[in-house]
């Protein structure tokens, strides 16, 4: 385990500010952008958006090379790559003139999002601090969360003011002039483990027991549902009586939840286990949607709320629960492997809720819900390597 010589404090909100920035200039771009840039290449929606789905697919094929990387030799170059890839990947787009160029700025843009977004920075905190790195991740995971609120705002007002394409240019400076030196300065080197001998190679290591299927599918339900809430809640709210304004606004409400719980698990939820809270978070959406089934349009906050919650607590679980349950070693390349399926769910969720949606909303509601109650079986069964790696992870 690495010794950090800045403080947890400032090496938490340097992350989590690069974060903010890292998920504002690709997770959430496209929503804000994208209309644009389709009406100027003279494209579809559809396409562009395709484009988004494409790019997310980029980290299910290169995530898990990135992650031996970074047990091996330290997340500290890694990070710093992120900022110049998304940097170029923006550059790309800001300059393209036609279809095979945004494809290219897209496919580019994913592989700096594998390089860069929460895995990587996850897996240097644990590296600082072995198991007692809940706190600290849940901290970036806090600060992170507020991407959406900081991001689509702020780059609505850079397309208003200087176009799409300025946007882009903002962004990417943002990622060279800001970014790359916050990173170099705030993260101390880490080496990862290749200095140490090993009997066995990551993979060999690294088995896909029961309890990997079981994480595995539990994130992979749980992305899938957050990127079906993210595009559709609106949509669903709005079928259930509410006008689209209305609806609108009611879905604001899931961010604000999820940066909420997500502060509570930083202050006063830290010293349950890992696995309960977990399960907690996997009632909440069905929770929300008995409240909009049973009361139709005026229990519409109960669903925004409740998908908020459960996913703001499974996003800190996804960084925390692998660290509890196997502790730090191979860390990074263990999470990868957890979250390829998470990543081809997540790239056909907004698809197939479309369809459900369009046959019945009734039906969409309760599907999502029951791929949370799939979760919550899969929280049974799991348990940390030894008590004391326990109390270390929750202290």
């Amino acid at each position: 385990m690495e010794t950090p010589s800045r403080p947890q404090s400032l090496i938490v909100a340097g992350f989590g500010l690069g974060q903010i920035a890292a998920f504002a200039s690709s997770f959430y771009l496209m929503g804000v952008l994208g209309d644009g840039i389709g009406q100027d290449l003279h494209l579809s929606p559809a396409f562009v958006f395709g484009t988004v789905s494409l790019s997310l697919l980029v980290p299910a094929f290169v995530a898990p090379a990135i992650a031996r990387r970074i047990d091996a030799r330290g997340g500290k170059p890694v990070l710093l790559a992120s900022h110049a890839v998304i940097a170029g990947a923006l550059a790309l787009l800001a300059t393209a003139p036609n279809t095979a160029a945004l494809v290219l700025a897209m496919l580019v843009l994913g592989f700096g999002m594998a390089l860069g977004l929460s895995p990587t920075p996850f897996a240097i905190l644990v590296s600082f601090y072995g198991e007692a790195a809940r706190r600290p991740i849940t901290g970036v995971a806090l600060i992170s969360g507020l991407g959406s609120v900081v991001g689509w705002p702020l780059t609505g007002w850079l397309a208003g003011e200087l176009g799409w394409r300025g946007a882009c240019w903002t962004w990417a400076g943002v990622q060279l002039l800001v970014c790359l030196p916050l990173t170099a300065w705030i993260c101390p080197k880490t080496h990862g483990h290749a200095h140490r001998p090993q009997p066995e190679t990551p993979a060999a290591q690294v088995r896909w027991d029961r309890p990997m299927v079981q994480l595995a599918v539990l994130f992979a339900c749980a992305w899938f549902v957050s990127t079906c809430m993210s595009a559709h809640l609106p949509r669903l709210l709005a079928a259930f009586g509410l006008p689209m304004s209305t609806a609108t606004a009611v879905a604001g409400l899931m961010g604000l939840a999820a940066v909420t719980v997500r502060g509570l698990e930083y202050t006063v939820l830290r010293r349950l286990p890992p696995i309960v809270t977990t399960r907690v978070a996997t009632l909440m959406h069905p929770a929300g949607a008995a409240g909009l089934l049973s009361l139709g349009g005026e229990g519409a906050a109960a669903l925004a709320v409740g998908q908020g919650a459960g996913n703001g607590m499974l996003t800190v679980a996804k960084g925390v629960l692998p660290l509890s349950l196997w502790g730090s070693s191979n860390y990074a390349y263990r999470s990868a492997l957890l979250g390829r399926p998470a990543i081809f769910a997540q790239a056909a969720g907004p698809t197939l809720y479309a369809l459900a949606l369009e046959r019945s909303p009734t039906l969409a509601i309760l599907g999502s819900s029951a791929l949370c109650l799939v979760m919550f079986a899969m929280t049974f069964g799991l348990s940390s390597r030894d008590p004391a790696a326990q109390e270390a992870a929750i202290a």
